[in-house]
């Protein structure tokens, strides 16, 4: 695998991921303004609602599948293999919207879903081929930077394809957008990690092997289960848009989609800052403060009155803060999965996430038969602050720096010597006195290196404390206030030490003073 980052160039993945998000969603959000003139108004919702489902409800069942192909065939090959597969995707389209056929068109959406879901494993699986370990920040900003701008063109596309193109202007942008994906995909170059291990095709199989597997790698669990209500809520919020624009705006369908491709603006944007800095800082450490800030945003957008161009101007804003809070999340998913498990986690990720955007289409269906549609903003409000917490809970690296920013406010805080921990060696740390802040201070300011510190039982019996000592992989030390019999138990804390540091962990202390006073 290539770690150095000297492969080859992400343009050409860049170009073909375009044209590929960009056809999706012209073609979804052509059924949403046109086809949706089909039918009466009672059943708008219902048709937004079935158009977004058809387009992930193939991730759920095939995403096994696209994992299998990625061990079967090179990842570039899968690539353009579903390239060539959009050309006839892209005619049955054409003829749906030729006879104003739901069914067709509503068809060609589900055989797109299933086309992107078989390449998308392979083709963000590139991205650490292409640019190494050290440049995954980069590569994973670009991507979803680029698809959120497909996202934007395809949604402007359509929305001014409804009121102004002719049909035939409107099939030539789907027939060329093909051609151009396509042409990217044979520009495509890259130096493959080869694949062994194979896993379940049976989708229920599958999901409860890699969620198995995921748990192998110390954070990513919380981190996919993040993103997942992270595309729940990009998924209801595309939805509503189209909705709350319509009918709480009073705008038509080219403002309305004006106003989604200014939202698509900022989350770019925000993808494309976020890999630039995440490169240099790790952004994961603010992964919960990024989550808080854009849940108050969220708030705002409920609570306040709003005319179009202020609305536009605070999605804006609100919109580039959910791209710095995604892309660390995902680049943490490049740098945790190991070697050719990354295929795997990608193709678990995308069933877990299209779960999740399934679930938003149920959402927004549900909400809008109880609650008025700018209801859909609090409750993204109240999903983000609590997966926010749990983020911070759930991730040594988010928790450890939490704390170190607080500690900052505290204590005047100066580290010399940094150079000392960066190199790949097996590290014991010790206070150099007794103290009880100290070593707290020195675990939480180097988050990024992995220590296993030694923790009073006591605070192993708060179920509060539990939670966290399990995250950190904490070593148990009896307390010697309670019976004396543990200084026969302290004395097999060298072995435990010992052990811990021959497979690869740092260990840190974390005495309070009573081991030495108390014998």
């Amino acid at each position: 695998m290539n770690t150095t980052g000297k492969n080859h160039s992400f343009g050409p993945l860049f170009f073909t991921n375009l044209w590929g998000v960009l056809n999706d969603n012209f073609l979804k959000s052509l059924a949403c303004f046109v086809a949706v003139k089909w039918v009466s108004p009672e059943y708008e919702t219902l048709l937004i609602s079935l158009a977004a489902g058809a387009l992930v409800l193939p991730y759920l069942l095939l995403s096994p599948l696209a994992d299998r192909l990625t061990h079967r065939f090179r990842k570039v090959r899968v690539v353009r293999l579903a390239k060539w597969a959009e050309l006839p995707i892209i005619a049955l389209a054409v003829a749906g919207f030729c006879f104003h056929s739901v069914a067709t068109v509503i068809a060609a959406i589900v055989l797109m879903g299933v086309q992107s879901a078989l390449y998308s494993p392979s083709k963000f699986g590139l991205v650490r081929d292409i640019g190494g370990l050290d440049r995954v920040s980069v590569g994973m900003g670009g991507m979803e930077a680029i698809g959120f701008a497909g996202m934007l063109l395809g949604t402007v596309l359509a929305a001014f394809a409804a009121d102004h193109f002719r049909p035939v202007h409107t099939y030539l942008i789907m027939g060329a957008s093909c051609l151009l994906g396509l042409g990217g995909a044979y520009w495509l170059h890259a130096e493959e990690t080869p694949e062994t291990e194979q896993w379940p095709v049976n989708p229920l199989k599958f999901f409860v092997s890699s969620l198995r597997k995921a748990d192998q790698y110390e954070g990513l669990p919380p981190v996919l289960f993040v993103l997942s209500w992270f595309w729940w809520m990009a998924a209801l919020m595309q939805m509503s848009l189209l909705v709350y624009c319509q009918h709480r705006l009073g705008l038509d369908s080219f403002h309305t989609g004006l106003v989604m491709a200014l939202a698509a603006v900022g989350i770019t944007a925000g993808c494309w800052i976020a890999g630039k800095i995440d490169q240099k800082w790790r952004l994961l450490r603010f992964g919960s403060l990024l989550g808080m800030v854009l849940a108050v945003e969220f708030v705002l957008l409920f609570a306040l009155p709003w005319t179009p161009m202020s609305f536009s101007i605070a999605l804006l804003i609100t919109t580039l803060t959910a791209g710095c809070f995604k892309i660390p999340l995902d680049a943490e998913i490049q740098r945790s999965a190991k070697g050719p498990t990354l295929n795997l986690m990608l193709a678990f990720f995308n069933q877990l996430s299209f779960l999740f955007i399934l679930l938003a289409s149920a959402t927004l269906t549900l909400l809008c038969l109880l609650l008025d549609i700018r209801f859909v903003f609090l409750l993204i409000a109240l999903v983000l602050t609590a997966v926010s917490l749990y983020l911070l809970i759930s991730h040594r690296v988010v928790l450890t720096a939490t704390i170190d920013r607080l500690l900052l406010h505290r204590y005047d805080i100066r580290v010399s010597g940094r150079k000392l921990l960066q190199d790949d060696t097996t590290k014991l740390i010790l206070p150099n006195h007794s103290a009880v802040i100290d070593p707290i201070i020195v675990f939480s300011h180097f988050y990024d290196c992995h220590m296993r510190p030694l923790v009073d039982e006591a605070y192993f019996e708060a179920g509060a404390f539990r939670r966290i000592l399990q995250i950190f992989d904490a070593i148990r030390v009896p307390d010697l206030r309670k019976s004396r019999q543990g200084v026969g138990q302290v004395r097999q804390l060298e072995s435990l030490v010992l052990e811990s540091l021959a497979q690869g962990h740092n260990v840190i202390f974390y005495p309070s003073g009573h081991i030495t006073l108390d014998g």
